[in-house]
Protein backbone atom coordinates (compact mmCIF):
# COMPACT_ATOMS: atom_id res chain seq x y z
CA UNK A 1 0.00 0.00 0.00
CA UNK A 2 1.36 3.44 -0.91
CA UNK A 3 1.16 6.01 1.88
CA UNK A 4 1.19 9.62 0.78
CA UNK A 5 2.20 12.33 3.19
CA UNK A 6 1.33 15.97 3.18
CA UNK A 7 2.99 18.58 5.36
CA UNK A 8 4.82 15.75 7.09
CA UNK A 9 1.60 14.04 8.25
CA UNK A 10 0.22 10.85 6.77
CA UNK A 11 -3.15 11.45 5.12
CA UNK A 12 -6.20 9.83 6.68
CA UNK A 13 -7.14 7.59 3.77
CA UNK A 14 -4.76 5.76 1.48
CA UNK A 15 -5.33 3.82 -1.73
CA UNK A 16 -3.64 0.62 -2.63
CA UNK A 17 -1.40 1.45 -5.58
CA UNK A 18 -3.90 0.41 -8.25
CA UNK A 19 -7.08 -0.61 -6.43
CA UNK A 20 -9.52 0.59 -3.85
CA UNK A 21 -9.21 -2.47 -1.62
CA UNK A 22 -8.47 -0.48 1.53
CA UNK A 23 -11.42 -0.59 3.94
CA UNK A 24 -12.44 2.87 5.11
CA UNK A 25 -13.52 3.24 8.70
CA UNK A 26 -16.55 5.37 9.50
CA UNK A 27 -20.17 5.61 8.52
CA UNK A 28 -19.66 4.47 4.94
CA UNK A 29 -17.77 1.76 3.11
CA UNK A 30 -16.00 2.07 -0.23
CA UNK A 31 -18.13 1.09 -3.20
CA UNK A 32 -16.62 -1.83 -5.04
CA UNK A 33 -19.43 -2.35 -7.55
CA UNK A 34 -21.96 0.50 -7.68
CA UNK A 35 -25.55 -0.60 -8.23
CA UNK A 36 -25.71 1.56 -11.36
CA UNK A 37 -22.60 1.94 -13.53
CA UNK A 38 -21.34 5.53 -13.33
CA UNK A 39 -21.45 5.92 -17.12
CA UNK A 40 -25.22 5.53 -16.97
CA UNK A 41 -25.81 8.26 -14.36
CA UNK A 42 -23.11 10.84 -15.08
CA UNK A 43 -22.71 13.27 -17.96
CA UNK A 44 -19.78 12.21 -20.21
CA UNK A 45 -17.58 15.11 -19.04
CA UNK A 46 -18.09 14.24 -15.37
CA UNK A 47 -17.44 10.54 -16.02
CA UNK A 48 -14.18 11.35 -17.85
CA UNK A 49 -12.92 13.48 -14.94
CA UNK A 50 -14.08 11.19 -12.15
CA UNK A 51 -13.26 7.77 -13.58
CA UNK A 52 -10.79 8.38 -16.41
CA UNK A 53 -8.84 11.00 -14.43
CA UNK A 54 -9.17 13.78 -16.99
CA UNK A 55 -8.88 17.45 -16.00
CA UNK A 56 -11.23 20.27 -16.93
CA UNK A 57 -9.90 23.52 -18.39
CA UNK A 58 -8.80 26.14 -15.87
CA UNK A 59 -11.44 28.80 -15.30
CA UNK A 60 -14.25 26.70 -16.78
CA UNK A 61 -16.12 25.87 -13.56
CA UNK A 62 -18.95 28.08 -12.28
CA UNK A 63 -17.96 26.82 -8.81
CA UNK A 64 -14.93 29.13 -8.93
CA UNK A 65 -17.31 32.03 -8.18
CA UNK A 66 -19.45 30.16 -5.61
CA UNK A 67 -19.41 32.11 -2.33
CA UNK A 68 -22.44 30.75 -0.45
CA UNK A 69 -22.25 28.60 2.66
CA UNK A 70 -22.71 24.92 2.00
CA UNK A 71 -21.10 21.60 1.24
CA UNK A 72 -19.33 20.25 -1.83
CA UNK A 73 -20.25 16.61 -2.47
CA UNK A 74 -18.79 14.04 -4.88
CA UNK A 75 -20.68 14.34 -8.16
CA UNK A 76 -20.83 10.54 -8.47
CA UNK A 77 -21.78 9.12 -5.06
CA UNK A 78 -22.71 12.35 -3.18
CA UNK A 79 -20.28 11.82 -0.30
CA UNK A 80 -19.58 15.23 1.31
CA UNK A 81 -15.95 16.16 0.57
CA UNK A 82 -15.46 19.84 1.43
CA UNK A 83 -17.14 22.57 3.47
CA UNK A 84 -17.50 26.08 2.08
CA UNK A 85 -15.57 27.64 4.97
CA UNK A 86 -12.46 25.89 3.64
CA UNK A 87 -12.86 27.18 0.06
CA UNK A 88 -10.69 30.04 -1.15
CA UNK A 89 -9.66 31.73 -4.39
CA UNK A 90 -6.24 30.30 -5.21
CA UNK A 91 -6.02 32.14 -8.54
CA UNK A 92 -5.42 28.84 -10.35
CA UNK A 93 -8.76 28.62 -12.15
CA UNK A 94 -10.02 25.60 -10.21
CA UNK A 95 -12.09 25.48 -7.03
CA UNK A 96 -9.57 25.22 -4.19
CA UNK A 97 -9.88 24.28 -0.54
CA UNK A 98 -7.56 24.41 2.46
CA UNK A 99 -8.66 20.99 3.71
CA UNK A 100 -11.16 18.20 3.01
CA UNK A 101 -13.71 16.69 5.35
CA UNK A 102 -11.77 14.31 7.59
CA UNK A 103 -11.81 10.72 6.34
CA UNK A 104 -13.69 11.42 3.10
CA UNK A 105 -10.66 11.69 0.82
CA UNK A 106 -8.11 9.07 -0.26
CA UNK A 107 -4.72 9.98 -1.72
CA UNK A 108 -1.96 8.42 -3.78
CA UNK A 109 1.11 9.55 -5.67
CA UNK A 110 0.52 10.62 -9.27
CA UNK A 111 3.72 9.73 -11.11
CA UNK A 112 2.55 10.53 -14.66
CA UNK A 113 4.38 13.88 -14.82
CA UNK A 114 8.02 14.84 -14.44
CA UNK A 115 7.70 14.96 -10.67
CA UNK A 116 5.27 12.98 -8.54
CA UNK A 117 2.41 14.93 -6.99
CA UNK A 118 -0.41 13.84 -4.68
CA UNK A 119 -3.75 13.14 -6.32
CA UNK A 120 -6.91 12.64 -4.33
CA UNK A 121 -10.13 10.74 -4.80
CA UNK A 122 -13.49 10.31 -3.11
CA UNK A 123 -12.90 7.71 -0.40
CA UNK A 124 -16.28 6.09 -1.12
CA UNK A 125 -16.50 5.69 -4.91
CA UNK A 126 -12.89 6.36 -5.91
CA UNK A 127 -13.86 9.24 -8.21
CA UNK A 128 -10.83 11.40 -9.09
CA UNK A 129 -11.21 14.90 -7.65
CA UNK A 130 -7.90 16.67 -8.18
CA UNK A 131 -4.44 17.25 -6.74
CA UNK A 132 -3.14 18.64 -3.48
CA UNK A 133 -0.18 21.02 -3.33
CA UNK A 134 1.89 22.49 -0.51
CA UNK A 135 1.41 26.13 -1.58
CA UNK A 136 -1.85 26.89 0.22
CA UNK A 137 -2.58 29.43 2.94
CA UNK A 138 -1.75 28.99 6.63
CA UNK A 139 -2.16 27.22 8.92
CA UNK A 140 -1.95 23.94 6.94
CA UNK A 141 -0.25 25.29 3.80
CA UNK A 142 -2.32 22.96 1.60
CA UNK A 143 -4.18 23.70 -1.64
CA UNK A 144 -6.72 21.02 -2.51
CA UNK A 145 -7.23 21.89 -6.19
CA UNK A 146 -10.49 20.29 -7.37
CA UNK A 147 -12.12 19.75 -10.74
CA UNK A 148 -15.41 21.65 -10.60
CA UNK A 149 -17.24 18.91 -12.51
CA UNK A 150 -16.14 16.35 -9.91
CA UNK A 151 -18.26 17.97 -7.18
CA UNK A 152 -21.73 19.41 -6.72
CA UNK A 153 -22.44 22.35 -4.43
CA UNK A 154 -25.28 21.97 -1.91
CA UNK A 155 -26.27 25.29 -0.26
CA UNK A 156 -26.47 25.20 3.55
CA UNK A 157 -30.26 25.74 3.47
CA UNK A 158 -30.78 22.52 1.47
CA UNK A 159 -30.46 18.97 2.80
CA UNK A 160 -27.55 16.90 1.55
CA UNK A 161 -28.55 14.27 -1.02
CA UNK A 162 -28.66 10.63 0.04
CA UNK A 163 -25.55 8.70 -0.93
CA UNK A 164 -25.95 6.90 -4.23
CA UNK A 165 -24.27 3.94 -5.80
Amino acid sequence: MLTATLSGVATSRVFAQSSFAHVVEGSFAPLRNPSTPWQQVLEPERFEILFQEETEFAGSSPLNAEKRHGTYVCAACYLPLFRSEHKYDSGTGWPSFTQPIEGHIATRADRRGREPIIEYHCARCGGHQGHVFRDGPPPRGERWCNNGLAVLFVPAAQPLPELRG
